[in-house]
């Protein structure tokens, strides 16, 4: 298996970083693979821009950070801008189409997951970050949904673990009814 590079961006009170800690966990807690985790974030606590970007790879890694990325999930506009440079030519592009309105035109799969309408519907708008979980969960397939609840609901306040795995379940029920696969990312 070739490393994978994942990218999550947005601003701060998304869950951003909390997106890329669990699904870093699952894959070493579960998964049994090697992960590098980095994030930034802006001075602000909340509204700030930041992103987080993980290595996956069944091999230890050597960088806690790779040039192009293979996933990029962008839940802001400014995030789309500031960072899709870094998604490499065939990789997977993944957004929420009411924060991230325009898309260049890119040699990318885009996703257009609708994450805040969805963890509305879930129950809270902050758990936008769950369903693109339950999205990634399905298309990247190397731990199973039973692990990622497992790690969520090891992670996240007890009062928020089933608005949580509502929309975990959300996303993963998006990614079954779309079909998505992770073709081999050029």
């Amino acid at each position: 298996m070739k490393p994978l590079s994942v990218r999550f961006s947005g601003f701060g009170g998304q869950g951003i970083i909390l997106a890329a800690v669990i699904l870093g966990t699952a894959m070493v807690k579960k998964g049994n693979l090697y992960v590098v985790q980095t994030q930034s974030y802006g001075s602000e606590a909340r509204g700030g821009e930041c992103q987080s970007e993980l290595i996956i790879s069944d091999k230890p890694i050597n960088s806690p950070t790779t040039e192009y990325k293979d996933i990029f999930v962008s839940l802001f506009q400014s995030a789309l801008d500031k960072y899709l440079y870094t998604l490499k030519k065939k990789g997977i592009l993944i957004v929420d189409p009411k924060l991230v309105t325009k898309i260049p035109s890119v040699d990318v799969s885009i996703y257009k997951v609708p994450a805040t309408e969805m963890a509305i519907e879930s129950g809270n708008r902050i758990a936008a970050n769950m369903v693109i979980l339950g999205f990634l969960q399905k298309l990247i397939k190397w731990t199973s949904a039973d692990d990622f609840r497992e790690v969520i609901s090891s992670t996240v306040k007890e009062n928020f673990i089933d608005i949580n795995l509502k929309a975990f379940n959300a996303g993963v029920n998006l990614a079954r009814e779309l079909d998505v696969k992770m073709e081999d990312i050029g």
